[in-house]
């Protein structure tokens, strides 16, 4: 294994440069499933620090499905791999709330973050969200930068779903409670979105950029691009239901993105993959640069 010098310029390694730098072992395959790392000891000589950052640096790798037995008092272990990659939170496709929150934890362990999100609301990645920040706020990652760029319907277009099954009367268009009901999501799961991330400039100097921009159409996917390495996709199941909304029962057509099967697909795991990730960046930047207009979340 090769031997590691200092930082340049005479900086200290932190823990972050010591994941990133075993992370690198662990994608080119010196580091494969079930091998044992060296010990903490064995690490903190190598890269010139101390055994606390090598902790640290453990701690980012456990959280990013990279490493088990971290804290059993032997080395940690790399973890199982599936496909050729690490299967987020089993190896089995699952439902969005349980799948996205550890690969968006994962984006975060690196300096610099680029989440690229398409969705019907920003629910799904508003609450994906809460694990990285734990993890920021608890001083396990650390990330230098974040910009995160979200595509959401627009508010002036008759949605596919959710929209009520009774068609309304001509002339009612602007009494649409359906459309209202998601509209206030929209923008409230987005504010959410956006003020949990900028509050990060105040408590830890992270530079974070959060942009919204409305889609013409009603996305019949969602899309999340992470770091533009590994892009997560499920479609929406539209299914007919009834829902209270105020003091009526309404008839209509939706969607539970939640429960959505995740399914994910990493630059580095073949080249199936590599071209639907990269085709999946491509689709989303030219949405975001050509058809997308401003949006405001009100």
């Amino acid at each position: 294994m090769t031997q590691e010098s200092p930082a340049p310029n005479g900086r200290k390694r932190s823990s972050q440069d010591v994941a990133d730098a075993l992370r690198a072992r662990i994608d080119a395959g010196e580091l494969r499933a079930g091998d044992r790392m060296p010990t903490q000891a064995e690490l903190a000589d190598e890269f010139h620090v101390e055994r606390g950052t090598i902790r640290q640096a453990l701690r980012i790798l456990q959280d990013a499905g990279l490493l088990t037995d971290v804290a059993r008092g032997a080395p940690a272990r790399i973890a199982d791999r599936v496909g050729g990659h690490t299967a987020p939170a089993g190896e089995e496709p699952q439902p969005t709330m349980v799948a996205l929150a550890p690969r968006i934890a994962t984006a975060f362990s690196v300096p610099d973050v680029r989440i690229d999100a398409i969705s019907l609301t920003a629910e799904s990645l508003m609450l994906a969200l809460g694990e990285p920040l734990r993890l920021i706020h608890a001083g396990r990652i650390q990330p230098a930068r974040v910009e995160v760029r979200v595509l959401l319907p627009s508010r002036d277009i008759d949605l596919a779903f959710p929209t009520a099954v009774a068609v309304p009367p001509e002339g009612s268009a602007g009494d649409n409670p359906v459309h209202d009901r998601w509209l206030a999501m929209r923008n409230s799961q987005g504010q959410v979105l956006r003020h949990n991330l900028l509050a990060l400039r105040r408590s830890h100097g992270i530079d974070v950029t959060v942009t919204f921009r409305a889609l013409p159409f009603t996305p019949p996917v969602k899309l999340y691009v992470l770091n533009g390495r590994e892009a997560l996709f499920a479609y929406y199941q539209v299914t007919k239901r009834e829902e209270e909304i105020g003091d009526t029962a309404v008839e209509l057509y939706d969607a539970l993105g939640t429960e959505s099967l995740l399914f994910s697909f990493e630059l580095r795991a073949g080249a199936q993959d590599q071209a639907f990730v990269e085709e999946s960046q491509k689709w989303f930047d030219a949405l975001w640069n050509t058809i997308a207009s401003d949006l405001t979340l009100s």
